[in-house]
């Protein structure tokens, strides 16, 4: 059974970079077909889908966050990565890590909590 686990700083201060790990247990992360997300939930702004990398390292980033995202893989730890440079206030959120297959978000892990605040 595939099990998501995100781990990150908890909190961060404005201007810094909020650097997020999703640890992928019970599957590999370079298993054919499967593409493995970040989304974030906010008060008020609902969940919001953030970055998606693929098993061919393929990304792609939400329009308005591009410009300050970064998503990555790393097979060996069977781990992904989300970096969110010039962190402010807006970015705090529960941040959560998700497996697509199919169109369809199958595994999610549990949320981590990140706060950007002076």
């Amino acid at each position: 059974q595939v099990q998501l686990q995100e781990s990150g700083p908890g909190l961060v201060k404005p201007s810094q970079t909020i650097s997020l790990v999703c640890t992928v247990s019970g599957g590999s992360i370079t298993a054919t077909y499967y593409y493995w997300t970040w989304f974030r939930e906010s008060p008020g702004k609902g969940l919001e889908w953030v970055a998606t990398i693929n098993y061919k390292d393929d990304t792609s980033y939400t329009p308005s966050l591009k410009a300050r995202t970064s998503i990555s893989r790393d097979t060996s730890k069977n781990q992904f990565t989300l970096q969110l440079t010039s962190a402010t206030p807006e970015d705090t959120g529960i941040y959560y890590c998700a497996r697509m297959y199919g169109w369809l978000y199958d595994v999610w892990g549990q949320g981590t909590q990140v706060t950007v605040s002076a």
